[in-house]
């Protein structure tokens, strides 16, 4: 709750950052109070962070995140209130594989965020050997121990091998979630990217049998990660603009823009300039200077004030009465710490992963397989260089175009940084040496386009939502400032989208937005 003390009438607030998490914080101070002076600052030359979509073969194709859940409500509401809706459109299947053990291989059914919950159809999958597969149905004797520490936080990889085996998690377990994050589920927090596992784990009995209660609330594979390329594990298709209604069969898992994610960047930039907030580009944040009232408030800052902020940048200052932080760790980690180091030390700490993409266009006599399904997931245990790869124009029928096929790779993940040290024509000589034995490649593709994404994943580690909580603790001291993005409680579209319009609510509730206005 704000402290009564801090209230104070806001006329002014600077948002750095113009992803999607800066854009939604920007529209949700904008719905609050249309007279609120709202100024959006991006780095870079355009918005949307990893929302990228470019032209390819005449229809536009995404280059960062192809699809956001459609379980979470963020999205698809923050798409009805920009009125694109309409536009939303869900995949043509729902078949997704693993390449494990030489071959492709079917994601089982009855999995809860990526653990299976029965072993038949693990055993009908073939992604994990008999030995496997027999490891993990010792699961259901009931014979698991809980580790006895309700509540602490323990790596996701430490719980599925101990109670299903190292071969589920390393062949099933390890690349859907770890997908989701190009990390390592020997180092991700069970408590920050699936609480349930981590619950069922601090229980004896049967593990598989603890989740099977979460597989209708969860995504059969999370696969999803689609900003690392990774296939997902779609929902059926639907007409667009009425995903799931009836008629259409379960609602889809998986949403995307009929016109590709930057359509909804495009839509809500246009919105925002339409509400006159102030939405600048190529506008580097380089210090942030804080003014308490009756110490060292500039003059003739507007309105009684708690605080005020002094906004630097090479182009110039900009003065504020509140900040909303909306940029990856590192970046706000220097803007932090000058004026809370504290919080500054625990952002930098925490690790990121790079990614590479690699979208390839094909004729259509170019792959001979069939690609019936949206995709592939490769474990790291094959130690290949692909991480995932999309069959766009089979995952997507809106990209389909008679007489070419486009996909997209993912390489790179947290401990592989092999992408980084490679040319473009080099990393895509490696992806199709590596996907021409699967997809059976009979020619060289028409076009290839490389995207690099240096550290865009944060890693989430064990004990990262008590740093998040000690850095947000740390924030809300100050007054008008407030953290959103991917590094705190989600990477996902909808995630960041909530994060920015929570950090958005932070702000105006520590005092009257203005007088009459609608709150």
């Amino acid at each position: 709750m704000p402290d009564a003390t801090a209230s104070r009438h806001l006329h002014s607030v600077v948002v750095v950052g113009g992803g999607i998490a800066g854009l939604s914080a920007a529209w949700e101070l904008s719905s609050a109070d249309p007279g609120l002076h709202v100024v959006v600052l991006e780095a870079d030359a355009r918005l949307g962070g990893k929302l990228l979509s470019v032209p390819l073969g005449g229809r536009a194709v995404d280059l960062g995140p192809d699809a956001f859940l459609a379980r979470r409500p963020e999205a698809v509401e923050l798409c009805r209130e920009l009125g694109i809706d309409d536009e939303l459109v869900a995949p043509g299947s729902r078949t997704a594989y693993v390449w494990s053990r030489h071959r492709l291989r079917p994601l089982p059914e009855g999995l809860a965020l990526g653990v299976p919950t029965r072993v038949g159809p693990l055993a009908r999958s073939g992604i994990v050997s008999r030995r496997g597969v027999i490891r993990a149905a010792v699961d259901l004797l009931g014979w698991g121990r809980g580790d006895g520490r309700s509540g602490a936080d323990r790596a996701v990889a430490d719980i599925t091998r101990r109670r299903l085996g190292r071969e589920v998690t390393d062949r099933l377990v390890d690349p859907l979630i770890g997908g989701i994050h190009a990390g390592d589920t020997a180092r991700l927090s069970a408590a920050a990217v699936f609480p349930p596992l981590l619950q069922a784990g601090a229980r004896g009995g049967s593990l598989m049998r603890a989740l099977r209660s979460v597989v209708g609330a969860a995504p059969a594979t999370a696969s999803a990660a689609p900003s690392t390329g990774s296939p997902g594990s779609p929902g059926s298709p639907g007409s667009p603009g009425s995903p799931g209604s009836p008629g259409d069969g379960p609602p889809p898992v998986f949403l995307t823009v009929s016109g590709g994610m930057s359509r909804l960047v495009q839509r809500l930039a246009e919105a925002l300039r339409g509400r006159g907030v102030d939405v600048r580009t190529e506008w580097r944040v380089e210090r942030l200077e804080l003014h308490r009232r009756g110490v060292d408030a500039p003059p003739g800052m507007p309105g009684p004030s708690a605080a005020t902020w002094t906004v630097h940048g090479a182009l110039g200052t900009v003065e504020a009465d509140a900040v909303v932080i909306a940029a990856p760790a590192e970046v706000a980690a220097g803007l932090l710490e000058t004026v809370e180091p504290t919080c500054a030390r625990l952002l930098a700490g925490i690790d990121t992963a790079d990614v590479a993409l690699v979208t390839l266009r094909f004729g259509d006599r170019g792959v001979a397989h069939a690609l019936a399904g949206t995709g592939f997931l490769v474990p790291r245990v094959e130690g290949g260089l692909v991480t995932a790869c999309t069959w766009l124009t089979s995952k997507w029928p809106h990209l389909r175009r008679p007489g070419d096929v486009v996909l997209r790779a993912s390489a790179g993940r947290w401990g592989d940084d092999r992408p980084a040290g490679m040319s473009d024509d080099e990393l895509v000589a490696r992806v199709l040496d590596e996907l021409g034995p699967v997809v059976d490649i009979r020619e060289p593709p028409i076009e290839s386009v490389v995207t690099r994404w240096p550290g865009a994943f944060p890693q989430y580690a064990p004990g990262h939502l008590e740093r998040i909580a000690a850095i947000e603790a740390g924030v809300a001291s100050l007054p008008g400032l407030a953290l959103a993005g991917a590094a705190l409680h989600g990477v996902g579209i909808p995630a960041c989208i909530g994060s920015g319009r929570r950090a958005a609510g932070a702000i105006l509730g520590t005092g009257v937005v203005a007088e009459g206005s609608p709150r």
